[in-house]
This record gives structure tokens, C-alpha cells and sequence, in this order.
């Protein structure tokens, strides 16, 4: 067979509840010409027999792995597709019918372009549309300065040109959590990003651990950062002020998280962010709100005591 022109890699674990709908989303899309990946990384849920009716079509290949982790799972992917463009999508998210034409015809002529990615809409656990606030639109071009403050890159909305992942590498294994982040801060060092104005990715929340991992998550993603400046000189592209708000703001990000349920951790994230210039007026009006957060629970927390000491 010869080789499609756009391979999908689906990387699934213990995701058999939501799979066939992620798999039928690429099965129903307008541009026939593309194959599936799905590698299953040692899922010890149903996912091998959510996965057998759709191997009839022969554009879908599937691959068993043992545990790999989801970087290297999603290597596996990579390194067994075909595709020119390799295209990305998590087993619990789905695709609009249209999403791959209009992306991939963001690539046509236009060599510069790496990275093609969409809007997205959200999904409850059980499918049912999430309303969200429109965010803006995200930049285009080289976005590089943009990336290093905020990945506006949804995952499973990217399409990425097979030469530009070669010249980047692949997912870093060293990472489990953000590993599309460091990925988009070394290709958008050297490529282009361009965006479909849709939301053409449906994107399932509120099911996963990403709450619970939240701190590993921040402190990955100021790893990544740090890596960024000093091995992969993002500093050239990335002006200091920026660089201090990609910072700062991060670190207030958990500090809003916790402040509510852990206002000490939270104070101390705030206080981190005030290392950093850029807005230190914020991230001292979050220490304060901590600090009354805090005062409140210890007023109610001895309104309880001497309730309990009156009966």
C-alpha cells in the first residue's frame, strides 16, 4: 500500500469507555487519506476489545505495548506511521468530521508552516458539551515568545509535517506530564504555527488525574521552561519581560489553584512569582488573599471548637 499523506497516533491506556468514540470522530472525517495508529501502552481495561471492530478497515493498525509511558508510547506511534503529516489525538477526545481537510490545507504551498492546530470545545466525562468562555484567538506565525508563556496548543488539535518532528526529535522521555509543551518550544524555535479559527476538537474533562497531578504539572513545565532558555536558546527569541511573565505567571496559576483549599501552599507559590518583575502587583494581592483565606479558616475552625465545647 502506498503510504497515506496523514497518520494519526492514538496513544491509549485503560481508556476502552472512550476510545470507539475518539476512533469513529477519525473514521467519519471528510479527507479519506490518512491511517491510525493506536498503541496500546499496556491498558488492563477492555481497550483490546474496544479496538477489534475497527480493525476491519485497514487504514487502522493497532499495537501492543507494555507500559511504555506516554512519551515513548507516542514515539512508538511516530516512528511506525507513514504519514508526511503526523496528526495527534488522545484516546478520550474526538474530532469534528472536517478537521483534517481544513487543517492540512493550511500546509499547501506553504513550506514555513510546522504546526497545524484548531479551536476546541469541551466535554463532561460523559460527552455532553461543557459552555466555556470564547478565549482569544491564539498567535500565528512564529510564536515562539508566545509558546514560552502559554501552551495554546491543544494536543490532540495539532497537525505536525513529518520533517519538521525529525529536525525537533521526538517526545522527551525525561518528562511525563507536558511533553507536548517541550515539543512545541523546540519546533516553534525553528517553524511556523498556524491555526483553524473552529473548534474541531472536542476535549473530554473532568475525568483525569491532571487536577491531582497539578503541582507536578507547574513544576515540569518551569523545568521545560528553564531547559528551553538554557539549552535550547529561547532566550534569542524570548525577550526578557516575556521570559519573567512566563514565570511569574505560572507560578501564580497554582497559587490561585490551592488558595482556596491550602492557603499556605498557595502563599508560598505566590511568593515564588514575586521573584519575577512581572506583575508583582498581582502576585502580592494573592499573598494578601491567602493571608485573609487563612485568618477565615482558623476563625471557623474555633467557632467549631467552641461550638462542639457548648453542647
Amino acid at each position: 500500500m502506498n503510504p497515506p499523506l496523514c497518520s494519526v497516533v492514538m496513544a491509549a491506556k485503560n481508556y476502552a469507555r472512550f476510545l470507539p468514540e475518539a476512533v469513529e470522530s477519525v473514521l467519519a472525517q471528510t479527507f479519506p487519506d490518512w491511517e491510525l495508529l493506536i498503541v496500546d501502552d499496556g491498558s488492563t481495561d477492555a481497550t483490546p476489545a474496544a479496538v477489534r471492530p475497527f480493525l476491519a478497515d485497514p487504514r487502522v493498525r493497532y499495537f501492543r505495548s507494555d507500559a511504555l509511558g506516554q512519551s515513548r508510547a507516542k514515539n512508538l506511534g511516530t516512528r511506525l506511521s507513514r504519514g508526511a503529516f503526523v496528526a495527534f489525538l488522545d484516546a478520550d477526545d474526538a474530532w469534528e468530521p472536517t478537521k483534517l481537510a481544513k487543517q492540512l490545507a493550511l500546509f499547501d504551498g506553504r513550506p514555513g508552516v510546522g504546526v497545524a492546530f484548531c479551536r476546541r470545545s469541551l466535554m463532561d466525562e460523559q460527552g455532553k458539551p461543557i459552555a466555556a468562555k470564547p478565549a482569544p484567538a491564539p498567535p500565528r506565525g512564529r510564536v515562539l515568545d508566545r509558546m514560552f508563556v502559554q501552551n495554546f496548543v491543544c494536543f490532540s488539535s495539532a497537525v505536525v509535517r513529518r520533517e519538521v518532528l525529525s529536525r525537533a526529535g521526538a517526545f522527551d522521555v525525561q518528562w511525563d506530564l507536558a511533553i507536548d509543551f517541550d515539543l512545541w518550544l523546540r519546533i516553534a524555535k525553528h517553524c511556523e504555527f498556524d491555526f483553524i479559527d473552529e473548534e474541531l476538537v472536542r476535549y473530554r474533562t473532568g475525568h483525569g488525574n491532571l487536577s491531582k497531578k497539578l503541582l507536578d504539572r507547574v513544576d515540569t513545565a518551569l523545568s521545560i521552561m528553564h531547559r528551553a532558555e538554557t539549552r535550547y536558546g529561547a532566550t534569542e527569541h524570548v525577550p526578557p519581560d516575556r521570559a519573567a511573565e512566563a514565570y511569574a505567571s505560572t507560578c501564580r496559576t497554582l497559587g490561585y489553584v490551592l488558595r482556596s483549599s491550602e492557603p499556605v501552599a498557595a502563599a508560598k507559590w505566590y511568593a515564588r512569582a514575586l521573584r519575577w518583575p512581572a506583575g508583582r502587583v498581582a502576585s502580592a494581592k494573592g499573598l494578601v488573599a491567602c493571608a485573609l483565606r487563612f485568618a477565615s479558616g482558623k476563625r471557623e475552625a474555633g467557632s467549631a471548637e467552641n461550638a462542639t465545647a457548648n453542647r
